[in-house]
């Protein structure tokens, strides 16, 4: 009952925002005429996390150091990496000792614009995020996060950029809640809203091709804009830690669960342990689409025409033509591109010693 009083309610918000928004709801089934956003150029931030040219650059070589791990081979980057799509095009990630974890790494890409971080919401911004994957037992596997901190505070040049970042004397600049915001100050800059899709909507009209144009129509008639809506193509605006949550699938299909086994996982259901909150899952992004196969919270979905028939089929009960799927995954292929240049980071140096530990059995 919960969860249907929410989902009615984010239903309700997502109504009224098309009103204020756009002025008026649009028929057959999509979410709202003219609801076409160009992504914004810079993304939000916290008041107490500016994002200064001192806190991203540390944040960057946070987020590309393995020894944030307990073995010293995973990194931020392993899972997500900058350098493609923002994830690592597998089923499932793999952690420390080759472990693999139970869902698909999401991509870190415009990650900036969602009100609520992994698939099932349970972290509400990009700080809370970044400190679980670091003791996670499967994932970068330190015991703890003052073991984590431990370890930074042995590496004298991150003593001095966590002082130039976020102030303190010594080791006392070092804590988790500062490894945290410089990483989350890193990934607020990873955003692009420069892709051909962008360029169309602020009025470059040969951005999009003519089977791409026909693909952008068609999400708004087949009616994927219900979920798929907004400047960043994953829900109305809300308030961070408010999650836009879907049920998935809506329309169950035997055949198509035998192959895929979607509902194996429980979604949200995991965090919050309510049998109504069973299946629903934070929307993903559209952005950067074609560029993180495979598809899904459990990677089952090797191609991007695969995923979109899947879809129309378990979301809105419907079945779409060849060219019908042509020209939305065309269209989808234009929400990708614009990356800004990554750099890889020279890393403060531990000198004579190494601070991984072995996990050899």
């Amino acid at each position: 009952m919960n969860r249907r009083i929410d989902n009615l309610r984010n239903k309700m918000n997502v109504l009224a925002l098309g009103v204020l928004s756009f002025g008026m709801v649009a028929s057959s089934g999509s979410a709202w005429a003219g609801s076409w956003e160009a992504l914004p150029k810079k993304a939000p931030v916290p008041a107490d996390n500016p994002g200064t040219v001192a806190q991203v650059e540390l944040g960057r070589k946070l987020y590309f150091d393995p020894r944030l791990s307990l073995d010293g081979t995973v990194s931020c980057n392993s899972c997500h990496n900058v350098m493609s799509g923002g994830d690592d095009n597998r089923a499932t990630s793999a952690g420390i000792r080759g472990q693999n974890g139970g869902r698909s790494a999401p991509t870190v890409w415009n990650s900036a614009f969602l009100s609520v971080q992994f698939w099932d919401g349970r972290a509400n911004t990009l700080e809370d995020q970044a400190k679980g994957p670091i003791t996670n037992p499967i994932e970068m596997g330190m015991p703890s996060h003052d073991a984590a901190i431990a370890r930074l505070r042995e590496i004298p040049g991150y003593i001095t950029e966590f002082e130039k970042a976020y102030g303190g004397k010594g080791a006392e600049a070092v804590t988790i809640d500062h490894v945290a915001k410089a990483i989350a100050a890193y990934e607020r800059t990873l955003i692009t809203p420069n892709t051909p899709y962008d360029r169309y909507v602020r009025g470059e009209k040969k951005a999009l091709s003519d089977q791409q144009v026909r693909g952008m129509k068609l999400v708004e008639t087949t009616g994927c804009l219900s979920c798929h809506m907004g400047a960043n193509f994953s829900g109305p605006p809300l308030p961070i830690g408010t999650g836009f949550f879907q049920k998935f699938p809506v329309h169950p299909d035997s055949v198509i669960e035998k192959k895929y086994k979607f509902t194996k996982d429980l979604g949200r259901a995991e965090v919050t342990k309510k049998e109504s909150d069973e299946n629903f899952y934070r929307v993903p992004t559209w952005r950067n689409v074609s560029l993180t196969a495979p598809y899904f919270h459990n990677g089952a979905v090797a191609t991007l025409d695969e995923a979109v028939r899947v879809m129309a089929k378990l979301q809105l009960n419907k079945e779409l033509t060849d060219a019908e799927v042509a020209d939305i995954v065309a269209f989808l292929n234009g929400l990708s591109g614009g990356f800004p240049e990554q750099k890889m980071p020279r890393l403060p140096e531990s000198p004579n010693r190494s601070l991984v530990v072995s996990t050899k059995n």
